[in-house]
C-alpha cells in the first residue's frame, strides 16, 4: 500500500478573520484582559483551555513543553511540577522563562515573559489534597525527566503506593509543588487578514503598565 501523499506545507495558510483588537478593547491591567480572554477561552469549550507552553533554558540551550495553568492573579501564573525535572532545574539556573497560550480556535494567543519562583508549601499542599487520589499518588510514582528502562518500573511503583496509601491518605511530596511566573511582559496577540495581525504589549511602567501596539 502506497502512504497517502503529504500536503505541499508552503501551501499549508489560513486566512484570519474572526475579529479585530483595537487599544481601545484593551483593560489597562494585563491580568484582567488575560482573564477576559481565558473567560472566553473556557466558554468556546476550547480543548484545554488553560494549557501553556512553558519555555525555559538552561543557560545554553532552550528547551519548551505544555503544563497546564492551575492559578493567576495579579501576583502571577501558578503551575504544579516535579522539583527535580528537567523544568525546575532549569529554573534554579535562570528563574527568566516565558509562557505561551496558543489558542488556535479562537485565532488568538497570549504571550508571557517573566521570572519564576517556587510558591509557599502551604499553598501547594493546598492545592495537592484537592487533586485525584491517582494524581496525588503519580506524583509519588514519577521522578520525573529521569532515565527509567521500562514503563514496568511507573506501573509497579503504581501498585506498590496504591497499596501502600490504599486509605486515601496522600502526603505531599517533598520535592513536588508549585512554581509561580511573576509576569514581566505580556502581548495579546489577535489573528487578522493578510497576515495583517494586531498585537499589543504591555511593559511596566512608572504606574502601572505601557501598552503599545506592534506591527506584525
Amino acid at each position: 500500500m502506497e502512504a497517502p501523499a503529504h500536503p505541499d506545507i508552503s501551501q499549508l495558510r489560513r486566512d484570519y478573520r474572526r475579529d479585530g483588537l483595537r487599544r481601545t478593547d484593551l483593560d489597562a491591567d494585563p491580568v484582567a484582559q488575560f482573564r477576559l480572554w481565558f473567560g472566553q477561552a473556557a466558554a468556546a469549550e476550547l480543548l484545554e483551555p488553560n494549557a501553556m507552553v512553558l519555555g525555559t533554558t538552561d543557560g545554553v540551550r532552550p528547551s519548551c513543553r505544555t503544563v497546564l495553568l492551575k492559578a493567576f492573579d495579579g501576583r502571577g501564573f501558578v503551575f504544579f511540577t516535579n522539583y527535580a525535572s528537567r523544568k525546575a532545574s532549569e529554573i534554579g539556573l535562570d528563574p527568566h522563562v516565558s509562557l505561551l497560550f496558543p489558542w488556535y480556535a479562537l485565532e488568538r494567543q497570549v504571550a508571557i515573559l517573566g521570572k519564576a519562583e517556587r510558591i509557599p508549601t502551604t499553598e501547594s499542599l493546598a492545592y495537592f489534597v484537592s487533586r485525584p487520589f491517582g494524581s496525588r499518588l503519580g506524583a509519588w510514582v514519577s521522578q520525573q525527566s529521569s532515565v527509567i528502562s521500562s514503563r514496568q518500573i511507573l506501573e509497579s511503583k503504581w501498585e506498590e503506593l496504591k497499596q501502600r496509601f490504599a486509605a486515601g491518605e496522600v502526603p505531599l511530596p517533598s520535592a513536588w509543588g508549585g512554581i509561580r511566573v511573576v509576569p514581566t511582559e505580556f502581548e495579546f496577540w489577535q489573528g487578522r487578514e493578510n497576515r495583517l495581525h494586531d498585537r499589543f504589549r504591555y511593559r511596566p511602567a512608572a504606574e502601572g503598565w505601557t501598552v503599545e501596539r506592534l506591527a506584525p
